[in-house]
């Protein structure tokens, strides 16, 4: 019977612009006695990807305009806030006091364009963590780099907390993926009766992320890294890119 076993690592540091996340990867691995085997999957949480590219972002440093003045004034925000809200968006989809929603520029829908104030470092005044740049090319480097570094395939899958509509609370979602078959498409395929499968897709990475992220935390458990072994990884490679589904079919916006 398959068998799927996570471990979170223990002894991340806090990181800071520039560190080398594969370096402290593998010293808390073998700190801990974590051991890789080929298609084991390293999940890690957005904010220190983030942080490492240095996407922590001085409030102070941010001038509002008028558009983002109007928008926090709708809704209760920071204007300065606002403003980084409407530099990552694509265009704002909802809002109301104390929401905004938006379709980010890489396509996610949520609040805030995933800009987050909790668990960042605030010293010299407010801060805020912007989304990597490209969280599947961040994916792809840290791939490659553990792939060197350990001789074995290792999939990676950057995941952030993501609302959802209609449900109450958050859950993980992969915005970065690389090594990994992101979506398990069964289309064509028939059913134990023999029916075809016109329209199941199942969704791996965003499975895994969730999966992670109930053992990772997101408040003060400092485990931002996680371990899954005994995932059935094969050669199909996608980018969490794949998983977003197109404007055009988007019957909710």
């Amino acid at each position: 019977m398959p068998q799927i076993s996570l471990t979170t690592l223990s002894r991340i540091p806090l990181i800071k612009r520039g560190d080398d996340l594969v370096a402290v990867i593998l010293r808390a691995a073998a700190d801990d006695g974590v051991e890789f085997a080929d298609g084991d999957i390293v999940v890690l949480a957005q904010k220190i990807v983030s942080k490492a590219e240095g996407r922590l972002v001085p409030v102070a440093s941010v001038t509002p305009g008028e558009q983002a003045i109007e928008l926090a004034n709708a809704t209760d925000k920071d204007p300065r806030m606002a403003q980084l809200i409407l530099d990552e968006a694509a265009y704002v989809m909802r809002r109301k006091p104390g929401v905004i929603i938006v379709r980010h520029k890489l396509g996610h829908v949520g609040a805030n364009a995933g800009i987050d104030q909790s668990n960042v470092e605030h010293e010299g005044g407010e801060h805020a963590l912007l989304l990597p740049v490209d969280p599947d090319a961040s994916a792809q480097r840290l791939h490659d780099a553990l792939r060197a570094a350990l001789g074995r395939h290792v999939g990676v899958i950057i995941c952030d907390s993501m609302n959802r509509p209609w449900r109450l609370g958050t859950i993980g979602g992969a915005i970065g993926c690389a090594g990994i078959e992101v979506l398990d498409d069964r289309r064509g395929q028939h059913d134990m009766f023999g029916r075809e499968l016109k329209v199941t897709m199942i969704n791996r990475a965003d499975s895994i992320a969730a999966m992670a992220t109930l053992i990772m935390g997101e408040s003060v458990e400092r485990t931002p890294v996680a371990v899954v072994h005994g995932f059935a990884v094969d050669a199909h490679h996608g980018r969490a890119a794949d998983i977003i589904r197109p404007a055009a079919d988007d019957l909710f916006t």
